[in-house]
């Protein structure tokens, strides 16, 4: 799913650099208003689920490296007004995902729970491998978005099927 997500905010990305700001940033009436508020929502959404995965284990160093980024507040923060910066954080954060996964997260990680207080401080406690699944599904539900909206401006992002990232079998 890292691999997949990190393919999809890349060819996302490739597509919006063909628009003007004034279009990134044009209110189309989406849920986070324009192009540039749902890239903004999806960045933010990460940086806050990662901030708490990274209490999970000692072992995410990855996602310690992003102590760096903003620290959202709420969901519809606007981090970055600048495209290619917020396209850089973007890259940044898909790269961290993409190594803790593949180095530093094992299975067994996935059957604790985790212990976490929401943007309104409410604190919960759920099953972490049900979180990280969690993560790329707001992924998929916001770049689902996102490729409307470009769509009804005639931007095709390509393939967005997960089925493209699975390998066949032998």
């Amino acid at each position: 799913m890292s691999e997949y997500n990190q393919r999809m905010n890349s060819q996302c990305y490739q597509a919006i650099a063909e628009l003007t700001e004034s279009e990134i940033n044009e209110n189309r009436g989406a849920f986070f208003n324009s192009i540039m508020g749902t890239l903004n929502h999806l960045l933010v959404g990460d940086l806050i689920w990662l901030n708490r995965f990274a209490t999970h284990s000692i072992k995410y160093q990855s996602l310690l490296g992003l102590a760096d980024m903003p620290k959202p507040k709420s969901l519809d923060d606007f981090l970055f007004s600048d495209y290619l910066l917020l396209r850089a954080a973007r890259e940044k954060v898909d790269c961290a995902i993409c190594h803790w996964l593949k180095n530093e997260a094992n299975e067994s990680d996935f059957n604790a729970p985790l212990a976490y207080s929401n943007t309104q401080g409410v604190v919960s406690k759920r099953d972490f491998g049900e979180l990280v699944s969690h993560l790329f599904n707001h992924q998929t539900h916001h770049r689902g978005q996102l490729s409307t909206l470009l769509s009804q401006i005639n931007i095709d992002i390509g393939v967005t099927d997960y089925l493209f990232d699975i390998p066949e079998s032998n």
